[in-house]
């Protein structure tokens, strides 16, 4: 057998022996993909000297990349969490926009302007919002408006930066964070609009019976009510806590156990009256984040190198600086106690994409090392697919095998990260055709599955309908636009 063929043979056991251990043995994603990779790292030239140097270097490289951007974005998100921020700016959107353009408003403001908090919380704060307007939008209202959270918050996640995701994959690929988020928003707004529009239309044909498909649980909906901000006098719901979940990642066969909601007993304690932030002041901190990165992006575009302009836009200084004012913003309306209760959970919410960022940029060096990297590249150089395409595919096979969004296109982008620079396709795209084929048919064995369809109110078949199908949908329509953005960067 040839020496490549001995590579091929080493890395499908290792990918593959990666897959079984996840879903079958239902081994944390972590430690099965740090057998896979010092499997791989033993059965080839690297050998039992060099293997575990590099898997210190690769996890090394990456966290360094992306250790305190993930941080202060996860951060970020859950500051703005508890100043109550993107139930009030999504509640004043919808007022503004009407009634028939709800299901899009959701999905762009989700997929855009709250990508950092992370996606678990932002299913918790937006599905009782999206339920009170489902009778809105007729018999399939809440179909609909699964599809536009669902839509919303995923696209966001693998294609915006600060998304954890995005960040991550940009920074095992060595993405430049501005290049993720201004192409991401390029790529995700049309996505996350066309994927609601198909979507709707798909659901007309589609059989929809709301006794098979819905579940009631008492839940009183009052349709004429509107989406107003919250009342003065009642203080932002605090960071849901995500108590006795399994780690971001692992694969489950039953519904998760979904985040509690400290009660007004056990909050009463450290609760203070809050004061109301304006909800242009309370927008603050993430405008000047992606503002400061955005223009860091144009910058560098325009070869723009004056050092205050690079300082102040570089994606640390920008997530420190927002953080910071979020953080300020967020004191007005909780006690410090409260802050850092937040802040601390929050930081353990990151912990598991952080670490599981850091074994996939090991198992890159490991390939690189082995010389599988060069194979690889000649293997996407064929020409026999677009390189571009091959990526989501290869993504897409993770996913359904793997059932985490966040853990196929994290272990896509460890496997391409030796050989994307041999592509002759910008890393920027690259980055964005794995988070595209990661989004590809979500299934049961996913927590957020099983979260949506607990908070939303579906049955496992409405799930599979408004979840499933939206999912598949915005992957499909995602990758035509990354092809054609190709064409013109």
């Amino acid at each position: 057998m040839s020496h490549e063929a001995l590579l091929f043979l080493s890395t499908a056991v290792a990918i593959g022996g990666i897959v079984v251990a996840i879903t079958w043995l239902k081994l944390p994603p972590v430690l099965a993909l740090l057998f896979g990779t010092l499997f791989l790292g033993l059965t080839t030239s690297v050998g039992a000297k060099g293997t575990p140097d590099a898997v210190a270097d690769g996890f090394a490289d990456v966290m360094g990349e992306i250790g305190i951007l993930v941080s202060l974005g996860v951060m970020l998100g859950a500051l703005l969490t508890a100043a109550d921020t993107m139930q009030r700016l999504v509640g004043t959107t919808l007022k503004a926009f009407g009634r028939r353009s709800i299901p899009y408003v959701f999905a762009v403001t989700l997929s855009s302007l709250f990508t950092a908090i992370y996606s678990d919380v932002l299913l918790v704060l937006s599905a009782p919002l999206a339920r009170r307007l489902a009778p809105k939008l007729g018999a399939r209202g809440r179909a609909l408006m699964g599809g536009a959270l669902t839509a919303g918050i995923e696209v966001g996640l693998v294609f915006v930066a600060p998304g954890v995701a995005a960040v991550a994959i940009a920074g095992i690929l060595d993405v430049p964070l501005g290049q993720m988020f201004l192409l991401g928003l390029v790529v995700a707004l049309p996505t996350a609009l066309l994927t609601v529009f198909v979507f709707s239309v798909v659901l007309r044909w589609m059989t929809w019976d709301p006794a098979t498909d819905e579940i009631e649980d008492g839940e009183a909906v009052d349709a004429s009510e509107e989406p107003d901000a919250p009342a003065p006098d009642s203080a932002p719901p605090v960071t849901p806590t995500p108590a006795g979940r399994a780690a971001v990642g692992t694969v489950t066969d039953a519904p998760a156990e979904l985040p509690q909601t400290p009660t007004q007993t056990q909050t009463q304690t450290h609760t203070r009256k809050p004061r109301p932030l304006p909800l242009a002041l309370a927008v603050t901190p993430v405008l000047l984040v992606l503002v400061l990165i955005a223009g860091g992006a144009l910058a560098d575009g325009l070869s723009l190198d004056v050092a205050p302009v690079g300082f102040l836009t570089d994606p640390v200084v920008a997530l420190l600086l927002g953080t910071t004012v979020a953080y300020v913003l967020a004191r007005r309306v909780r006690s410090r106690e409260e802050i850092g209760d937040v802040i601390g959970k929050s930081l353990a919410q990151c912990g598991s994409i952080l670490v599981l960022s850091g074994i996939s940029g090991s198992l890159g060096a490991i390939i690189e090392r082995s010389g599988m990297g060069r194979t690889l590249g000649d293997l996407f150089s064929s020409g026999i697919l677009p390189p571009l395409l091959l990526v989501w595919i290869m993504a897409a096979v993770l996913h359904i095998a793997l059932g985490s969004i966040s853990v196929a296109g994290i272990t896509a982008a460890g496997i391409l990260a030796p050989i994307a620079g041999h592509l002759d396709t910008p890393l920027v795209l690259v980055a964005l055709a794995a988070g595209s084929g990661a989004l590809f048919v979500p299934h049961v064995s996913s927590n957020f599955f099983w979260m949506f369809q607990s908070l939303l109110g579906f049955s496992t078949r409405g799930t599979i309908k408004t979840h499933t199908v939206p999912m598949t949908l915005a992957s499909l329509i995602s990758l035509p636009i990354i092809l054609t953005v190709a064409v013109f960067v």
